[in-house]
């Protein structure tokens, strides 16, 4: 089951961990499924897991688990690791914050780097109007907030989210979220006040960007009215609903009729932004400027933290304490994510991903021509997907979609599945990863449905 390493290794502030596949056990391995056995007894059954492996170390483009597999990392931690993890700038400022100072509670005493992480934000996000920012611990949390402010802006409490979407797992969140299954199911009532309509889905609704906008502009006026309505939120590459790229043209249509009728724009970068798509934030690829952003994931390097940032008019309607949480903007995050924010800016990470994109395409797009089960390869940087389907209908095919990730996973490389019907693989290698490796990977993958 081994098989030949890279030679390469990445420095990760420490001893180097070899670039390598290497499958030397069954996975789980022994050391694996007995921590596995112990998490069934005293973690939550609700609490799942993807990969069957005890992780104890990871950094480049791979992770090792507790017998000594190492496994292509094709997931990020769900796109939280961009950087890498154990990115060496990141692991200097951690350790250096936690010696000086772990908390103090930015709402009881603040300290410079809160400042700091909202003011790097207030500058990278889209547009170069006034700006001001929030700092959370999750992207839920952001999510949530943003609502809160908008609502407070407008004086309005309606609020509408699209098919397809995933916006986290608290009530609010919950019932932005369009997937019932696994994140809805059994937890209502649900938050009341929101409202659901067309997404563009170019591979499944045939529509133009302006066609599929008309759409849900009209469903929105007739269904709610602008006047009752406090904010739209959209994921600019929807995530958890299949990395599905919106038709051209959409995005901005919503925008400027978001602009038109005083409706505030929110724009969920929580998985695509912070290079994940060769842009610092997908927004930018669509030429659109939201009046709010939420950020969480790749903002810090793999510690808790997230935000709302936009329009200082809207993000000061919020009172003196209306906004804020114990945690939200840690000192040892925010030193994390002015490390990482380093890296993105200075490294090249950028670049990075549009070069992992054209690989991932290339090799992607090679496969679906020699096989008509990969109805759809699509995405934008290092968040690229291939959604799988029958041949001869076209309908999802989420048997072979959970086969094929089974079948890598089993033979050392890490990959997720998303999508609303199941049926679509998604690829969120760390930007830190070598084309050696990613190659390596997507032929697992390639094997893994030759096998299905």
């Amino acid at each position: 089951m081994t098989t030949a390493p890279a030679t390469q290794t990445i420095p990760l502030g420490g001893p180097t961990l070899p670039q390598e596949r290497r499958v030397t056990t069954a996975i789980p391995g022994p050391r694996s499924q007995e921590i596995l056995d112990r998490k069934a007894s005293a973690v939550a059954a609700g609490v799942g897991h993807t990969v069957p492996i005890a992780a104890v170390a990871a950094g480049g483009g791979v992770v090792v688990d507790a017998d000594g597999n190492s496994l292509i990392d094709l997931g990020s931690g769900i796109a939280v690791t961009t950087v890498g993890v154990a990115h060496p700038k990141v692991v200097e400022a951690i350790a250096a914050q936690a010696a000086q100072l772990t908390h103090t509670c930015f709402m009881i005493s603040p300290y410079e780097s809160y400042v700091a992480v909202a003011e790097a934000l207030n500058r990278l996000t889209p547009g170069d109007h006034e700006k001001k920012s929030a700092l959370f611990n999750s992207g839920a949390e952001a999510v949530e907030n943003a609502v809160k402010i908008a609502r407070k802006h407008t004086g309005r409490q309606a609020v509408v989210a699209f098919d397809h979407a995933y916006h986290g797992r608290t009530n609010l969140t919950m019932g932005l979220t369009a997937k019932a299954m696994p994140y809805k199911s059994g937890f209502g009532p649900f938050a009341s006040e929101i409202y659901r309509v067309g997404a563009s889905y170019p591979f499944r609704d045939r529509l133009s960007g302006a066609d599929a906008a008309a759409k849900a502009i009209s469903s929105i006026e007739k269904q709610i009215g602008a006047d009752n309505l406090a904010a739209v939120i959209i994921e600019p590459i929807q995530g958890e609903g299949g990395f599905i790229v919106p038709a051209d043209g959409f995005l901005s249509a919503i925008a400027q009729w978001c602009r038109d009728n005083g409706v505030v724009f929110i724009a969920d970068e929580v998985q695509s932004g912070f290079a994940r798509t060769g842009a610092m934030f997908a927004s930018e690829l669509f030429g659109v400027v939201p009046d709010l952003v939420t950020t969480a994931k790749g903002i810090a390097g793999g510690m808790p933290l997230a935000a709302v940032t936009g329009r200082a008019d809207i993000m000061d309607s919020a009172h003196a304490g209306g906004l804020g949480g114990t945690y939200g903007g840690n000192p040892v995050a925010c030193a994390a994510a002015l490390a990482a924010i380093d890296a993105f800016e200075n490294d090249g990470l950028i670049e990075r991903a549009q070069q992992i994109e054209e690989l991932l395409l290339t090799r992607l797009r090679a496969m679906a021509e020699a096989d008509p089960r990969i109805g759809d390869v699509r995405g934008r940087g290092a968040m690229i997907a291939a959604e799988f389907v029958d041949p001869a209908t076209g309908a999802p095919d989420a048997a072979l979609t959970s086969a094929v990730a089974k079948a890598a996973i089993a033979d050392g490389v890490i990959v997720l599945t998303c999508g609303t019907y199941g049926n679509v693989i998604r690829f969120l290698p760390p930007l830190s990863i070598s084309d050696e490796l990613l190659s390596e990977g997507l032929d697992v993958v390639a094997s893994a449905l030759q096998a299905n």
